[in-house]
């Protein structure tokens, strides 16, 4: 007999993606859903699939996927994104390690699809990230929007990819780098970070030349080319963002 083990997804307008990611682990012993305010119908989809679907308002990335975590009922889960799929592969191997676990978390490779093409390089894989752990021994945490899980344990890896299935377009990614640039300057202006001006200057060029050279994406073909630029362009916007909030900051102390 295996654990049994809750598979936790927060949501905010997700009608999309929703159903074939519930699909994808409608074998788990659990599914809990927090959802966000969605406007459209994420919530009315998650509960063909789980009564335990919640209405939260949004705290931030790592506040959400702890609550999540809080509202599920076994020791072990497995944290998904809307986006995500589980493979029948990754499936087998996570009820394999559940029949006899040999660590308190494990990691997934992350393989995601972009305009068209599965990325292999530009440092989006193997994108290893830790999802299935006991609760009891982990929390999520970082800085927001970047969260990732802190487990008090030992870590393994399992082979099967996690399908990720990112933007739908160059328009949305673009939205996406709007909205998690704003928050990342509002946490670098909380954590006083310094120098705005010069990392605008260096790093996002530094960016480019990391993925698309050293991080082979130029293997990737023309999504690789506009990864490796638009990750420089978000480099660039959360620093002039930073730049922009303690300039405003400053004119309000003057006036």
């Amino acid at each position: 007999m295996r654990s049994p083990v809750s598979v936790c997804i927060i949501t905010k307008d997700e009608e999309r993606n929703i159903r074939e990611c519930l699909e994808a682990v409608a074998w788990a012993d659990e599914i809990v859903v927090v959802d966000s305010e969605s406007a459209d119908r994420t919530v009315e989809i998650a509960r063909e699939f789980t009564d335990k679907v919640f209405a939260r308002d949004w705290p931030g990335h790592v506040e959400q996927k702890n609550r999540a975590i809080d509202l599920a009922s076994n020791d072990w889960v497995l944290c998904v994104d809307a986006d995500e799929r589980v493979t029948p592969a990754l499936r087998s191997e996570i009820e394999a390690a559940l029949e006899h676990p040999g660590a308190d978390g494990y990691t997934v490779a992350r393989l995601t699809r972009y305009l068209g093409r599965w990325i292999r390089h530009s440092g989006w894989y193997p994108d290893r990230k830790l999802r299935l752990f006991r609760r009891s021994r982990g929390r999520w945490g970082g800085v927001n929007p970047h969260d990732h899980v802190r487990l008090d344990g030992s870590i393994r890896d399992l082979r099967g990819d996690l399908l990720h299935f990112s933007y739908r377009d160059l328009s949305d990614h673009l939205r996406t780098i709007d909205f998690f640039t704003t928050v990342a300057a509002r946490e670098k202006d909380l954590r006083g970070v310094r120098w705005p001006v010069a990392s605008m200057i260096a790093r996002p060029p530094a960016r480019f030349l990391r993925m698309y050279i050293l991080r082979l994406g130029f293997l990737d073909g023309m999504p690789g080319f506009i990864l490796a630029v638009l990750g420089g362009v978000y480099v660039f916007l959360k620093y002039a963002k930073l730049w922009e909030r303690r300039r405003l900051a400053a004119r309000r102390v003057d006036a």
